[in-house]
């Protein structure tokens, strides 16, 4: 993936409030908090350098992706697929109920799809 994914290239985890970025490789590049216009925690899609991310992915770089959301929710799964094997990584932000909140978070979980 080049240092600067195109927007096509991502995708988007919310909570109504907020919302960040991943990439198809597994890197969370932009995130703001607590509101859409506050300043960024990670910035890597502006700045590659200095922007700063958060990542997680396999070792090496013989790997295909795969990014698609769980239907009818905003959790977004990236799969990696490579000849040792298949992982992926489960994104969301989970949505407070109520009035406005400055507390978000990023979750996720990893690991290995089902088998048959």
């Amino acid at each position: 993936m080049s240092r600067y994914p195109g927007i096509s290239d991502h995708g988007l985890i919310g909570d109504l409030q907020t919302a960040a970025l991943v990439t198809t490789d597994g890197c969370v590049d932009w995130f703001c908090t607590p509101r859409f216009d506050a300043p960024s925690v990670f910035a890597a899609l502006l700045d590659a350098d200095q922007g700063g991310h958060f990542r997680i992915a396999p070792e090496g770089c013989e790997y295909v992706t795969r990014q698609m959301y769980v239907p009818d929710t905003a959790i977004l799964i990236t799969r990696f697929m490579s000849a040792g094997g298949v992982g992926e990584v489960c994104d969301f932000m989970p949505v407070h109920t109520g009035r406005a909140t400055g507390r978000h978070r990023m979750s996720g979980r990893s690991g290995s799809p089902a088998g048959p």
